[in-house]
């Protein structure tokens, strides 16, 4: 990964592909001014590199599940092992090992609060080398990876040609047949598979495919994320916070996070620490500045808990590599 160096039509695509993950070449090469050839290349180029990967995303929330942040403190040597087969799991993301390999962060996505018992009660808590694991369900996100500022590049201009015209429905009910699953699976494998690819999973015909992907994007239920290494944009620090925040107070400070640069994801949540948030930094003393200045500001912020991120083990999608 460090020997990749990104040019800026690399960085053109990468910010198109946060706009809108399944953007025709085509499109993102007018944009960019360059061949179509040339934005198809550079993609397989980054993705055989491991540094980009579109995700199609399921919105759990569309579909009456829960999400749910989990913190685990554990025992140094047990540490990987465990965010390994936490990371195993289907409903499990953004997991990663922390604060020296003594803390496990991840968010667990369950359809019901019986389902979220059984993993963290039944299981974590009978391991040995657990010391405590606590779960708070995450009642609003403020900030989204999907947002995170570090990937952008494009104009203004350029990201409005780019913008997916579609109008979301949040109302309608959903319900998900199994061809549905089949056909969310494969695209959380690879968000940019072709129609063909899809219809050969699904056995449905390709126009199928694409009417029930449009359905489902503007249903809500479907969208897309970019999976992408911090590191090589040059941002080398990691952190996650977990705030306690005046109740009055809350959903300003929540708002005003979601404004900074350095917050890829923030969400109010349920438990002694009332907000999350994942914070991503050049480096350590950017990280000091942040946290020094910038939430040191916010008066109705009363405690703040920091863990840096030693490791990823996974992000959006699949586990990464060892």
């Amino acid at each position: 990964m460090d020997d990749v160096k990104l040019d800026p039509v690399d960085r053109g695509l990468i910010h198109a592909l946060q706009i809108d993950g399944r953007v025709p070449f085509a499109r993102v090469a007018d944009v960019l001014d360059v061949s179509e050839n040339t934005i198809a290349r550079r993609y397989r180029r980054l993705r055989s590199a491991g540094l980009v990967r579109v995700v199609g995303a399921v919105v759990g929330t569309r579909l009456g599940q829960i999400a749910w942040t989990v913190r685990l403190r554990c025992t140094p040597d047990a540490a990987a092992a465990i965010a390994r087969a936490l990371a195993a799991r289907t409903d499990t993301f953004w997991v990663h090992v922390m604060s020296g390999g003594t803390e496990i962060s991840c968010v667990v996505q369950a359809a019901t609060d019986g389902e979220q018992d059984g993993l963290l009660l039944q299981k974590l808590s009978r391991t040995a080398r657990v010391t405590s694991v606590t779960a708070h369900s995450m009642l609003q996100g403020f900030a989204s990876p999907r947002g995170w500022a570090g990937l952008r590049y494009l104009s203004n201009e350029q990201s409005e040609r780019l913008r997916p015209d579609i109008v979301v429905d949040v109302e309608t009910p959903v319900t998900l047949t199994a061809e549905d699953e089949q056909l969310l699976d494969q695209l959380g494998r690879d968000g940019r598979a072709s129609h063909k690819a899809l219809s050969d999973t699904t056995g449905w015909s390709e126009s199928r495919v694409k009417r029930r992907i449009e359905q489902l994007e503007r249903l809500g239920v479907l969208s897309y994320e970019l999976d992408i290494p911090s590191t090589v944009l040059g941002y080398q620090v990691e952190a996650r916070l977990w705030m306690s925040v005046r109740p009055s107070g809350l959903v300003s400070v929540a708002t005003e996070l979601s404004s900074h640069p350095e917050v890829s994801f923030a969400a109010v949540t349920t438990g002694p620490t009332n907000l999350v948030a994942a914070v991503i930094c050049r480096d350590s003393r950017d990280l000091y500045r942040y946290l020094t200045e910038r939430i040191a500001s916010l008066d109705e912020v009363h405690n703040v808990e920091t863990a840096p991120v030693n490791r990823t083990i996974k992000r959006n999608g699949a586990i990464l590599a060892a």
